[in-house]
């Protein structure tokens, strides 16, 4: 089990260069299952979900090849359409691939996704939209099992704009001799992105980015290179950690637009952020401002970001609320901030927290990715040391997050 130890209490200054998407990352590496080619994928980040994603795409039969950002994935000799359990248990996206694999041989069987303890997110939605595509799930072995003979263009209509439900249904209706509409349908740029890369392969989608996507099935997909977008929970992340430090920071290659909620609300906190094209200036205040966030789907404000943002509010001038209305199991951070002297309030999916002078460093346990980044933020300004226990889940999500962060002046040692 590795860890962190952060000495707090230093200001952050100076450029960081974001790294690639994890969530737009891994449905395209499953959406190379889709290419009977090869894909040669750029900006892709070294963390351990792409690696287990890399291992199921090898254990399926693919010949995959890697260097640095650089992944190469031939798909020509898929010879599997079972994901093993042991990886399905690792990460919860390892579920987009079944819609690509159904989109590619027709078949696919799968155990129930595992990933981090946040709260209910059954795959209800992405079962029902293969069943609209006239794929047969057997869910009586204990194992998920999905068969067609071919998959049946159709209309889905979404309960609920899931991301992993609409990307999936997006994977399996690529190769089909019809046209599939998604309604209803999540609009995160990650999904624009999945478009942008199997359009460049050949497909033939559009609309992502609404809440209505139209695929217009092709009989199959091209040799594509593509480099993914920058990450923006990452983005987010390494502002939170600038504004809780009282620090100026540069962001490099980001897309501001992704991550406007965040800026906001960071400016509500009196920060002061300049926006240029691909870059993100930001300087925080002496003193922080209390502020109130709902998290919704996107383009609301992202629930990825809500425990790290709580981490700045936990300083910050006045009372905060927070509205968790995505996952009811996202507070789980919050006993372990209250270890470091955070006043943590929570009623139900609603977090009060009154802002308190200072936090200290206290020996902490990461719950989960998100909860795990927001400790390493708390991390940054509490007096004395900190030490962050089980940062697996924090690898699992941030490419060099403590590198990236000694660059900019905090003084983080990882101990494996």
């Amino acid at each position: 089990m590795s860890t962190y130890i952060i000495n707090g209490g230093k200001k952050l200054e100076g450029e960081v260069k974001v790294s690639g998407s994890k969530n737009a990352s891994l449905p395209i590496l499953a959406a190379c299952v889709l290419n009977n080619g090869i894909t040669k994928l750029y900006n892709v980040p070294n963390i351990e979900d792409t690696k287990v994603m890399i291992e199921i795409l090898k254990y399926l039969g693919c010949k995959v090849k890697k260097s640095n950002d650089k992944i190469i994935v031939d798909a020509r000799k898929i010879n599997k359409f079972e994901i093993p359990e042991e990886l399905m248990r690792k990460m919860r996206s390892s579920v987009i691939l079944a819609g690509a694999l159904l989109g590619r041989i027709g078949k696919a069987t799968f155990s129930y996704p595992g990933g981090c303890d946040i709260g209910a997110r059954p795959i209800d939605l992405h079962l029902k939209a293969f069943e609209n595509l006239g794929i047969n799930i057997n869910k009586n072995t204990g194992y998920i099992i999905c068969k067609c003979d071919k998959i049946e263009p159709n209309k889905i209509n979404l309960d609920f704009p899931s991301v992993g439900a609409t990307e999936n249904a997006i994977l399996a209706s690529t190769l089909t001799s019809g046209t599939t509409v998604i309604t209803n349908a999540a609009m995160e740029p990650e999904i624009v992105d999945l478009q942008e890369f199997l359009n460049k392969a050949g497909a033939k989608i559009s609309g992502a980015g609404t809440n209505e996507i139209t695929i217009n099935g092709v009989a199959n997909l091209k040799n594509v290179g593509y480099k993914i977008m920058p990450d923006r929970i990452e983005a987010g992340t390494l502002l939170c950690a600038g504004a809780i430090t009282g620090g100026n920071i540069t962001l490099k290659e980001v897309i501001p637009k992704n991550i406007a909620p965040v800026i906001e609300k960071l400016e509500e906190c009196g920060c002061k952020i300049d926006i240029k094209k691909d870059e993100i200036s930001l300087q925080a205040p002496k003193k922080l401002k209390a502020t109130s966030i709902k998290t919704m789907p996107y383009p609301g404000f992202p629930t990825d970001l809500q425990a790290i943002l709580a981490s700045v509010l936990t300083v910050a001038k006045g009372t905060s609320i927070i509205v968790e209305n995505i996952f009811e199991n996202r507070y789980k951070y919050a006993s372990e901030l209250m270890r470091m002297g955070a006043k943590f309030t929570i009623e139900g999916r609603t977090a009060i927290i009154k802002g308190t002078r200072k936090l200290n460093g206290a020996d902490v346990e990461a719950t989960d990715l998100r909860g795990g980044a927001a400790l390493l933020i708390a991390g940054l300004i509490a007096k004395g040391k900190t030490r962050i226990n089980n940062i697996e889940y924090i690898l699992r999500g941030y490419e060099n997050i403590d590198i990236k962060l000694n660059m900019l002046g905090a003084k983080i040692t990882k101990e494996v």
